[in-house]
């Protein structure tokens, strides 16, 4: 077990571990003193996790209840938090109990942002199940449920009381979604870690198991670090949207139904690297195709800019936009809006 203490505002630890599932109950019982918990999932997770989570909850003492809904992006909404609301109330979960996340970031979202603001706040634990997950949204502390307006617009910061990565739960995962967490990863190796850029560039998804321990604590690693430097997001955690910019604008052209965020995160990196820093663009879209991710879109850039003049990281009329020029050194740049559209056209 190799174990990443978090020391945000409510500090608490990352475990990853193989087979870390199957014991969540022990580990879970160590950090709270409540016995009565809720499993929020999905339909594809809580059918192959669920009974697994539950069975290893109740032999640790644990009085719980599993709410689980549809997967997809779609389900990250306003409507599904309220189902969640009602079902808490329904299963009479108080101050003192305890929400359990299992599943990926769709589940951690709104599972934490439900922990935020239920009963004005109750703890919750994140079991990442996606490579994604694991190395970026169950970190740090973000929650939040889509909008008409946009993703992400309405969130909380709420840090869980532990996170429990297990690399087995990876096995199970289509090919898409597993490269689709590599986008976020490579994004790690860009901003802050060469050598972790080198180890993934050394490898292919059908290697990524040989290194995928050494690879997720690394990226938690890196988010903590970040995370500690600047929990609320007004400085230096920015880094962390490296490719995110152009990366939403595509998620968003998309109507966030088939496009997935680490896809978007690849070709936002590649796009903005491939005009700003031209001499590092073909390495890194080699690592990028090594993990059968996209390098860009035919989407032409003035259907992309409106949708980035809406993002979250916009401060009233400017933009912060992430650049890497060296691999491992992220920069963040702060224009006029106008400008970043005349970088991003070229003109």
């Amino acid at each position: 077990m190799k174990k990443i203490n978090i020391r945000t505002s409510h500090p608490y630890d990352v475990v990853i571990e193989r087979g870390a599932v199957r014991k969540c109950g022990e580990l879970i019982a160590e950090i709270t003193s409540s016995r009565k918990a809720v499993i929020v999932t999905d339909d594809t997770v809580g059918g192959l996790y669920g009974e697994t989570v539950l069975t290893s909850l109740r032999n640790s003492g644990f009085e719980c209840d599993i709410f689980t809904f549809p997967h997809g992006e779609q389900s990250k909404c306003l409507s599904n938090l309220g189902d969640i609301f009602d079902f808490l109330c329904k299963c009479n979960i108080t101050r003192s109990d305890i929400l359990i996340a299992l599943g990926g970031g769709v589940v951690g979202d709104i599972t934490g942002f439900a922990a935020a603001s239920f009963l004005r706040g109750i703890d919750f634990v994140q079991i990442p199940t996606t490579l994604l997950a694991q190395v970026d949204s169950s970190v740090g502390g973000k929650t939040a449920v889509n909008i008409k307006g946009g993703k992400n617009l309405v969130g909380a910061f709420k840090q869980p009381s532990l996170v429990i990565c297990d690399s087995d739960t990876l096995k199970t995962l289509p090919r898409e979604t597993l490269a689709e967490g590599m986008g976020e990863c490579i994004k790690y190796g860009m901003i802050r870690d060469e050598k972790l850029f080198e180890l993934m560039e050394s490898h292919t998804l059908d290697t990524l198991d040989e290194i995928m321990d050494e690879m997720v604590y690394a990226c938690v690693d890196i988010k903590r670090s970040v995370v500690e430097n600047d929990e609320f997001d007004k400085g230096e955690r920015m880094l962390l949207n490296f490719g995110h910019t152009l990366g939403h604008a595509l998620e968003a052209w998309h109507n966030y139904t088939d496009y997935a965020h680490g896809y978007g995160v690849a070709a936002g990196m590649c796009m903005i690297t491939d005009i700003l820093a031209p001499d590092l663009s073909d390495r890194l879209k080699k690592c990028c195709e090594a993990y059968e991710l996209p390098t860009g879109t035919d989407i032409p850039m003035s259907e992309l800019l409106p949708f980035c003049k809406i993002d979250k990281k916009n401060e009233a009329k400017n933009i912060n936009y992430i650049v890497c020029r060296e691999i491992g050194k992220g920069e963040i740049v702060k224009v006029p809006f106008d400008e970043f559209c005349r970088l991003m056209e070229g003109k």
